[in-house]
């Protein structure tokens, strides 16, 4: 099977979207998708690249019809726990560190729910330690142990060469999708993510 990579920050409400849509694309195909943990500041820092907030705020209408297309793609896929994070925007290093040291405790996936949840579903100011370590205690999840391990100098650079890496095969920002060395930027390429899957399977 081809390796399908998801390059995610919690910081993005599109990665949450994407996040909800993927287990039934790879119910569809058998593809399972690796998430990969990378720091959405970092990619804009090394691409020159901006939010769509701050880049479109000057441009009437566009932000507006972001909007549109954004409750289509909820409606499209039946997605019922978005929120939109009042906090937004929310400094996602911690977060995003905390993804790096899950990963190598083996508890990633729990982790990404967790956060996801408390990011979009039932929001919560998520760049403040101690409602992030509160997230953690009540997702079952040790909180004191990614704390420590999110500090050590292995998981920072981690997380900084999981960037860079990222922006060296194309991104510019998140979500971002590989499917072998295939690219694809945002929640709205996910058809074609789906496709390429399917054609790298010879189906």
């Amino acid at each position: 099977m081809t390796a399908v990579e998801f390059h995610f920050d919690f910081g993005s409400p599109n990665v949450y979207l994407c996040h909800k849509v993927i287990p039934a694309i790879e119910q569809r195909t058998g593809a399972r998708f690796t998430y990969v943990p990378v720091l959405l500041g970092g990619i804009f820092k090394l691409t020159g690249n901006r939010s769509p907030i701050e880049a479109y705020a000057g441009i009437r209408n566009k932000l507006d019809y972001m909007q549109v297309e954004t409750d289509r793609f909820i409606r499209r896929h039946g997605i019922t726990t978005y929120r939109f994070n009042p906090h937004f925007p929310v400094n996602t290093l911690m977060l995003m560190r905390g993804a790096v040291a899950a990963g190598m405790e083996g508890v990633l996936i729990p982790y990404v729910e967790a956060m996801m949840r408390f990011m979009w579903e039932d929001p919560r100011k998520m760049d403040d330690p101690a409602v992030i370590g509160a997230a953690l205690a009540e997702s079952g999840l040790d909180a004191q142990r990614l704390f420590a391990l999110a500090q050590s100098p292995e998981v920072k650079q981690r997380l900084a060469d999981n960037t860079a890496a990222s922006v060296e095969r194309g991104s510019f920002g998140a979500p971002t999708f590989f499917v072998g060395d295939q690219i694809f930027f945002g929640k709205d390429r996910l058809d074609e993510v789906e496709r390429a899957i399917r054609e790298a399977a010879g189906r």
